[in-house]
């Protein structure tokens, strides 16, 4: 039986109710077009079958051709057509494919736009991707398990006179525990930001499930932002890639680093800290790593290497300056640095438009007797990858 407060409380709503419909009503005897109902207000854009395939929809009644769009979406190639129904609502059927997080975008009449009807999303350097993720993989699916916190954290870069973001990883128990970590710098790659890991990346999640079943140390995980200012491929015959990178060292050596080891209780010793990056973000380790090699004991490039080494990337440039291999001889051949180098951890696609970079890179490091580890896998440059690097070589730290 009701109380009279909730009689009263029943009743109120009932009225609400009643007047809310009589004004729909109303209004759309004024103006039909108003309170019309679309395809689109009850459109499911994204559908995930059992088996692995997935449906994207999106209203688009007035495009002349739309496209699914995707950079590590099997099968789409440059751009999927969406078959157009009656009622105006563009649809394809893609997969199956395997587990794991996706970016996609819609191609309207040559306008990339992202899922109106789904608002989860991922950024990059320029521009925003919609995203799905499909599970399955034990690793990196969201699972009952303890979790840490992913913190978008904003600082004044004195290097570059601006303010900069990082994202910063912390392991379950962070916030209410007084002990440090070791702490580990993760890098992405062109076109990317720092959200990129932890987004698509799926760095946090990875991260708590190895924790949870004690494959990986708890760690602080900081990822910086690789640019510096909107990425474009340089003209063909010069090193694009090399400001950028400069640039970017000065901000990480400089700032980003002492910000972090300020503000989080992490160890700053060699033996405590690491290094990583995919692509550009390769690159870039091995130059901040070199620069500095007595500070980091342990290093991970992940389809990627010194770009120099192969002639498609070689600047041909006349009086260029002095390569990579003559700038950091120091570091290559201090027998001290090497001993005490823990990991030295390479990957890369075996279809990778990289490859031959990286091969490259591991014969110019053993020419110097780095032991070093390396693995060529399935698959080409993609997130399918570098979560999988991640996965495997984040176990190999603070061991």
């Amino acid at each position: 039986m009701m109380t009279d407060f909730q009689k009263n409380h029943f009743l109120s709503f009932l009225t609400f109710s009643i007047c809310f419909f009589m004004m729909v009503v109303l209004s759309q005897g004024q103006d039909s077009q108003v309170w019309k109902l679309t395809p689109n207000d009850t459109l499911v854009s994204t559908r995930i079958f059992t088996d692995n395939r997935i449906q994207f929809r999106i209203y688009a009644p007035q495009a002349s051709r739309v496209l699914l769009s995707g950079t590590d979406i099997p099968g789409i190639g440059m751009g999927k057509e969406m078959a157009k129904r009656e009622d105006g609502v563009r649809e394809v059927l893609i997969g199956p494919i395997e587990a794991g997080a996706y970016r996609y975008n819609f191609n309207l009449d040559g306008i990339s736009v992202i899922d109106p009807r789904n608002s989860v999303t991922s950024q990059s350097n320029q521009n925003s991707w919609s995203l799905f993720y499909m599970a399955g993989s034990i690793f990196m699916d969201t699972r009952d398990v303890p979790h840490g916190a992913v913190a978008e954290v904003t600082y004044f870069s004195k290097s570059l006179n601006r303010f900069r973001r990082m994202h910063v990883y912390t392991p379950p128990g962070y916030e209410s525990g007084k002990g440090k970590y070791p702490v580990f710098y993760l890098l992405h790659g062109a076109f990317d930001c720092d959200d990129s890991w932890t987004s698509v990346g799926r760095a946090g999640f990875i991260l708590d499930n190895l924790i949870a079943e004690k494959k990986v140390k708890p760690m602080v995980v900081v990822m910086p932002a690789g640019h510096t200012g909107p990425f474009r491929f340089g003209p063909p015959g010069t090193n694009s890639l090399k400001p950028a990178i400069d640039e970017f060292i000065q901000d990480f050596m400089k700032d980003v680093m002492p910000y972090a080891e300020k503000n989080y209780r992490v160890y700053r010793d060699r033996q405590h800290r690491a290094i990583a990056g995919l692509s550009m973000g390769g690159a870039q380790t091995l130059s901040a790593a070199f620069d500095r090699l007595d500070l980091f004991g342990y290093i991970g490039v992940f389809s990627s290497g010194i770009f120099e080494l192969t002639p498609s990337n070689r600047p041909a440039v006349v009086n260029a300056g002095p390569t990579w291999e003559e700038m950091h001889q120091a570091a290559l051949t201090d027998d001290k640095l090497k001993k005490d180098l823990k990991l030295f951890w390479f990957a890369t696609g075996k279809e990778d438009f990289l490859i031959e970079t990286s091969r490259a890179t591991i014969a110019l490091f053993k020419k110097y007797h780095f032991e070093v580890i390396y693995q060529e896998t399935p698959g080409a440059h993609t997130w399918i990858n570098w979560r999988n690097y991640l996965k495997e070589f984040s176990q190999l730290l603070f061991q």
